[in-house]
């Protein structure tokens, strides 16, 4: 494969702190949404509101009804919002994946890796972790090794 060129560390630099802002964000939002599933589809069986008749923060039950689960709370539904800003910041997740990937020039097994730490709980954080030691040692090298070249040219 293709190393990156040099003039492209600056960038990768920048990819990589937005990767991992954005995979620590989707790893809690992911987290919230795991919690809210358990607490929506196990015998709890409650949701979590804001406002309404229940005050600012409370729990409503959830019933079987002639379609499904329903819920029987009014307000802000704080479960839904969880899901749903959950999968709109998986996209902005996936777009940091897709740029440290593509400028990192790594093959398409590893992205397909990173992509996943969106959907599969805690994986996100260790992803994070691991990237950022690999593309940190990566160009600490790349640069070791271009600041030396020059130095031992001129000593044939």
């Amino acid at each position: 494969m293709p190393e990156p060129k040099v003039a492209s560390f600056p960038a990768i630099r920048g990819a990589l702190k937005f990767y991992q802002i954005a995979s620590i964000i989707t790893g809690v939002m992911l987290l919230l949404l795991v919690a809210e599933m358990v607490l929506k589809y196990t015998p709890i069986r409650l949701e979590l509101f804001a406002g309404g008749s229940g005050g600012l923060l409370w729990f409503a039950p959830v019933v079987e009804g002639p379609e499904g689960l329903e819920s029987t709370g009014d307000g802000l539904n704080i479960s839904l919002s969880i899901l749903v800003a959950h999968g709109w910041f998986y996209v902005v997740y996936l777009f940091a994946c897709f740029r440290m990937w593509s400028l990192m020039r790594w093959p398409f097994l590893r992205f397909i890796l990173l992509a996943l730490g969106g959907v599969i709980p805690l994986l996100s954080f260790f992803m994070e972790a691991i990237v950022a030691r690999d593309v940190k040692a990566y160009l600490a090298s790349r640069e070791a090794a271009a600041a030396s070249a020059p130095a031992t040219e001129g000593v044939r």
